[in-house]
């Protein structure tokens, strides 16, 4: 009885090592463009300067001034869109993400 016993366990913790040796988790790169009220080359050394206030996991981050737009790169298992703009809100920049044109 002892060794069935045994042997059960054995198998148990061998599967459960290959199952936690299995696939490491995929980071999603996530890019995200922003519609902000920026209006002055400060306030894009302020984003710039800032962008560890954003959040975890920001990647890349490029501000089009005239096009009042802040496009984020950041990995999505770490960080969120709705993060992001409380990001934003700390460095007091007013952002939303912006709606995808619709389609016919």
């Amino acid at each position: 009885m002892k060794k069935i016993l045994m042997i059960c366990l054995a198998l148990v913790m061998g599967l459960g090592m290959c199952v936690a040796a299995g696939k490491p988790a995929q980071k999603k790169e996530v890019t995200t463009v922003f519609v902000t009220d920026i209006d002055c080359e400060h306030c894009v050394k302020k984003i710039m300067n800032n962008v560890p206030s954003l959040g975890k996991g920001i990647k890349d981050v490029k501000v089009d001034l005239p096009k009042k737009e802040v496009t984020v790169i950041y990995d999505g298992s770490k960080n969120s869109d709705e993060n992001i703009v409380k990001g934003f809100a700390t460095i007091k920049v007013k952002a939303e993400p912006k709606k995808a044109p619709a389609k016919k």
